[in-house]
This record gives structure tokens, C-alpha cells and sequence, in this order.
């Protein structure tokens, strides 16, 4: 029941985060929410990771649901033997799926936060992707049991 939540958590979240970002945000285009360290910053991206690859929606629809499928495959089978790897798992698919309903949705995907040291402007979607695959990977290299 758990990846339920957590999948549900940052769909919810991401989701309610761009809603806000295109009725509030987009309008006016940034608004300083710490000045020189953190923005609000609306952003159409049509790529993927730090704008690379732009205008490929319909192969990113694709890829996405497919690796999505594997993802949700993995977390079904290993949810209770294995929490942590199912937790960083989750939090992978819930952000996969946010940006997945974007780009279905708009044809691109919302992005909002942007710190002045780190160039990309982001959403929360994102932010559980790289979370969840920065543990996941952190897990994987530190742990001595085979979790496949």
C-alpha cells in the first residue's frame, strides 16, 4: 500500500505545484521568492533533462510509458521484501508520471524552480526522479544483497 501513497504524493503535489505555476505564475513569468538564491521561473520544456532533446514528445509519451510499465512491474514484485529500493522506486515513477500527464496534456512539461546556483529550472516531478534515482543508486552501490 505504501507506493500508492508515495506515487500518489508526487502526482499530487507535482501536479497541484503546476497548476498553480500556469494560473498564477505564467501570467506575470517569475517572481523572486529568495532573491540571488531561489526563483519561481515559468518554463514550457519541450526536451527532457536540462532541455535536451527538444520537440520529441511523441517518442518521450512512448518511452516513458514503456520504462514506466517496468518500473511499476518492479515495484509490485519487490514491495515487501525490499522497502527502500520500493520507496526510491516510487518516488521515480510518481515524478515519471507527473511529467508523463504534461506532456500528454500540454505537449511539453512545467517547470518552475530555479535555484541561482544550479542552471535548470525544475518541478517537483523532477525532483522525485533524481531523489529517488540518487538513493536508489546510493542503495545499489552500498548494499551487499542481490535485490533481483
Amino acid at each position: 500500500m505504501y507506493p500508492i501513497f508515495i506515487i500518489a504524493a508526487i502526482i499530487a503535489l507535482d501536479q497541484f505545484t503546476k497548476y498553480l505555476t500556469l494560473t498564477k505564475l505564467m501570467p506575470i513569468g517569475e517572481y523572486n521568492v529568495i532573491p540571488g538564491f531561489l526563483e519561481f521561473t515559468y518554463v514550457e520544456n519541450f526536451g527532457i533533462a536540462f532541455g535536451m532533446f527538444q520537440n520529441k514528445t511523441l517518442f518521450f509519451i512512448i518511452s516513458t510509458s514503456i520504462i514506466a510499465a517496468a518500473v511499476l512491474f518492479f515495484i509490485f514484485k519487490m514491495r515487501k521484501k525490499y522497502v527502500f529500493f520500493t520507496v526510491c522506486l516510487s518516488l521515480i515513477f510518481g515524478g515519471a508520471i507527473g511529467n508523463l500527464i504534461d506532456r500528454i496534456r500540454l505537449g511539453y512539461v512545467v517547470d518552475f524552480v530555479h535555484f541561482s546556483f544550479f542552471p535548470p529550472v525544475f518541478n517537483i516531478a523532477d525532483s522525485g526522479v533524481v531523489v529517488g534515482a540518487i538513493a536508489l543508486s546510493l542503495a545499489i552501490l552500498f548494499t551487499k544483497e542481490d535485490m533481483l
